[in-house]
């Protein structure tokens, strides 16, 4: 990701297409917000959804064929992971909706200040999720560095790349598939590579480069 889009894009699935137009009308009300797709058949709304990867999906929950559940389910299947926002008349589903990851759950009618709450919210979780994406990269970048100009392997790199997500030895031995002795004995010949006296001093040192 290299910079965060200025619109937030949404499809819209509902099959009752006067509760699609409705949303949708409230949506141009708040700024940076467009409705790319609206679709009132939940099989042609998941192809949607799959290949045009909005940010956001507001989806009814009770519809013909496929109900907003199985439509998170479906998406999710094929790798493709938009925040949700189910929107439906039937209050019941609220603990079923966080349940299945929803980000937010809205009643109908829609209620133009609720949407614009939530619209905030993910705004707010759209930025958090940028700028840290943005350092994990800059901390992966700059430990690609640390490779030529200390002489690491391709394994002491894996691990100091983990290290710099905060894993513990036992961690890292799970994800590379070795034990912890051997990780234990990477992070000693890192130390001794770059004449750094802790693991916890290196790791602070890359986050204060970055």
């Amino acid at each position: 990701m290299n910079a965060i889009k200025k619109e937030i894009e949404c499809i819209i699935i509902d099959d009752e297409i006067e509760a699609c137009d409705r949303l949708e009308s409230l949506l141009k009300k708040i700024e940076g917000v467009t409705v790319i797709k609206k679709e009132t058949d939940s099989e042609r709304g998941i192809k949607k959804v799959i290949d045009l990867k909005p940010e956001l999906v507001f989806a009814d929950i009770e519809m013909p064929r496929k109900n907003g559940f199985e439509i998170v389910k479906e998406i999710r299947n094929q790798k493709v992971y938009p925040t949700f926002i189910f929107v439906t008349a039937y209050e019941q589903y609220a603990i079923k909706a966080i349940r299945n990851a929803a980000f937010d759950f809205l009643l109908k009618p829609v209620d133009i200040d609720e949407l614009k709450e939530t619209i905030n919210r993910f705004t707010v979780k759209r930025i958090d999720k940028f700028i840290n994406s943005k350092k994990e990269n800059q901390k992966i970048l700059f430990a690609d560095k640390l490779k030529n100009q200390y002489s690491l392997t391709d394994r002491e790199i894996e691990i100091v790349k983990l290290l710099l997500q905060g894993k513990s030895s036992k961690e890292i031995g799970e994800i590379l598939f070795i034990s912890k002795h051997t990780v234990n004995t990477h992070r000693r010949n890192i130390l001794e590579k770059t004449s750094i006296n802790s693991t916890g001093e290196l790791v602070a040192l890359l986050n204060n480069s970055i």
